[in-house]
């Protein structure tokens, strides 16, 4: 009796384990309901997904049935996708072919997002708003003392994102002022700062890419944009493959996989290579153990190995400025970069060898002294970053007690820290097997 109790336990843990894993299905929600009702009514079918909340990655969608590579994940058609089209269709049509100078694309998805979401009730994307963010999580929406955390490379980004938004709020005011004879209430009350925010967010974080032919009443920037509602509950996953693009012929958005997923598990698309920075900045989440992220070295981190007093260090400078050889120099999974190596056995040129630079360029060796340097510092570098990457994530800590408000937007921070914490130890371990092989 014992013994068969025994397996029973063992079998229940295992599946509550599985389900766990597996994630929680939420399709039985009246928002997915609503947004499944919604679809149907445009043309939509669908039975290889359902809505979950999974424990690492929160929403997605899980597979009803295995998917095999070469399976097709989802068919969405046209009619739910939300372009440029459907808001030229829309009661801000006329506005937006009116005014002077055209409006941008990413504009006019902005204030229709806006508009409708502020129509409530009345809108006939209701279903679909009703399931977005009511908050993102991109370094645009971060407070100050967030973004002062992130690293040196993605904290300048981030501000620079901040501003590009404020910028582009701020000289959009006249148009908004002009859609005024379309609402009953202030349009400054309607367009303000913080729904604009969650507008360009929306589209910044969950539009796919789809070409459209320019039109005469927008600018001349690119028309990419489309919102494909349900579809954009899938997660990414860097360690996927599919194949996506919108088919002419049954003129619907298809994802195809080029992998395999079991029954009840997360189904993922891959939104591209990026690492985890460039994944923050477009997207406002961090991928756990990511084979495409580094840890970038500033110039001036770099800099700070090498003697002022070298005559030569200007020029070498010059050298590495003039052939790209500054900046994108990473720490990654597999060690030291070879464009860091490089940039550092530059700068550890002795006199008799600065005449060679060209061939270090060029990936020959100038000496075993040369080489040893360059590992030397790397490794040096290394153990600064490490230092800092650990003083950050002492401080996130810190202010996770203090600051309970910004406790989601801190734990985002600490877990790209994290992340680049264990490339950098990784780097460390590869560095220490190369100098002990050298010595």
């Amino acid at each position: 009796m014992k013994k068969s109790r025994g397996r029973t336990g063992r079998k229940r843990r295992r599946k509550h384990l599985k389900s766990f894993m597996d994630g929680v299905n939420c399709s039985h929600k009246l928002e997915y309901i609503k947004l499944k009702k919604w679809l149907k009514e445009r043309g939509f079918e669908d039975s290889n997904l359902r809505p979950a909340e999974f424990l690492e990655t929160g929403r997605g969608l899980m597979a009803t049935k295995a998917l095999q590579a070469g399976d097709l994940i989802i068919s969405l058609p046209e009619k739910c996708l939300l372009t440029t089209g459907t808001v030229l269709s829309s009661r801000l049509g006329g506005h937006i072919a009116k005014w002077k100078p055209p409006v941008s694309p990413l504009l006019a998805l902005c204030t229709f997002l806006v508009a409708e979401k502020h129509a409530g009730e009345k809108s006939p994307w209701k279903a679909y708003l009703d399931v977005l963010p009511r908050t993102y999580t991109c370094p645009a929406c971060l407070e100050h003392d967030v973004i002062n955390l992130l690293p040196k490379p993605l904290k300048k980004k981030a501000q620079e994102q901040k501003m590009m938004i404020q910028e582009l709020f701020r000289s959009s005011k006249a148009f908004f002022s002009s859609l005024q004879p379309l609402f009953a209430e202030n349009t400054e009350s309607i367009f303000n700062y913080s729904a604009f925010e969650w507008a360009w967010c929306t589209i910044n974080t969950r539009t796919i890419y789809m070409k459209h032919p320019h039109r005469e009443c927008f600018s001349l920037e690119p028309d990419v944009y489309a919102l494909a509602p349900y579809l954009d509950l899938l997660n990414h996953s860097p360690n996927v493959q599919v194949k996506a693009a919108f088919n002419e012929q049954t003129r619907s958005y298809e994802i195809w996989t080029s992998s395999q997923c079991e029954k009840y598990q997360e189904v993922f698309i891959c939104y591209g290579p990026h690492d985890n920075q460039r994944l923050l900045l477009e997207y406002g989440f961090v991928a756990l153990d990511n084979p495409h992220s580094s840890v970038y070295v500033c110039p001036d981190i770099l800099l700070k190995y090498f003697s002022a007093l070298d005559k030569q260090r200007k020029a070498k400078v010059s050298i590495l400025k003039d052939h790209d050889f500054l900046e994108n120099l990473t720490f990654g999974w597999d060690g030291p970069s070879w464009r860091l190596l490089t940039a550092l056995k530059v700068l550890s040129l002795g006199a008799d060898e600065f005449a060679c630079w060209r061939r270090i360029l060029l990936g020959d060796v100038i000496s075993a002294r040369n080489e040893q340097q360059a590992l030397d510092t790397a490794a040096k570098i290394c153990h600064f970053l490490i230092e800092e990457t650990q003083h950050v994530l002492h401080q996130v800590s810190q202010l996770k007690r203090d600051k309970e408000n910004l406790k989601t937007h801190l734990a985002l921070v600490g877990m790209l820290r994290s992340e680049d914490l264990k490339i950098l130890q990784k780097s460390a371990e590869i560095l220490c097997t190369l100098n002990l092989a050298t010595a």
